[in-house]
């Protein structure tokens, strides 16, 4: 019998030079869930998993399931604006902004036509490489 080499998984390259550190794309976190948090979970039958990627899912505008996902996409941008996130840079209006671009990318997934999705997901890496920079650039934010 052959010994071979134990597989290594390596994190994929990043896409951009600052997805490192705490910005790693391919990310494990160790923490303590609140109780309160693990009870309510495990009175509705949801994972913690589950709904913590429904949260990430929804809030960055993603395209899948998005027609039953609306209201909830509307009420974690305005829980985002609430907790004052991101507001020692932009406006509150700008971080609507944000929100609709990021959105707009989302409602343009070809849903219906599976010779699109490969174009439509290079485009949309491209694509978020400039918006992403383009925001990273505003005024308000100091270089760096």
């Amino acid at each position: 019998m052959k010994k071979t080499k134990p597989t290594t998984k390596t994190d994929p390259a990043p896409d951009m030079k600052w997805q490192a550190g705490p910005y790693k794309r391919l990310a494990q976190f160790h923490f303590i869930l609140p109780n309160p948090f693990l009870l309510l979970c495990r009175l509705m039958e949801v994972t913690p998993e589950t709904l913590l990627l429904d949260f990430m899912s929804n809030l960055g505008c993603e395209s899948a399931n998005r027609q039953s996902r609306e209201a909830a996409r509307q009420h974690l941008m305005e829980y985002f604006i609430a907790h004052g996130y991101g507001q020692q840079y932009y406006t509150e209006e700008q971080i609507r902004q944000v929100f609709k671009e990021m959105d707009a990318v989302g409602l343009l997934f070809p849903r219906h036509d599976d010779d699109m999705i490969d174009a439509y997901v290079l485009w949309r890496e491209k694509h978020q490489r400039s918006w992403f920079k383009k925001w990273f650039q505003k005024p308000r934010r100091p270089a760096g």
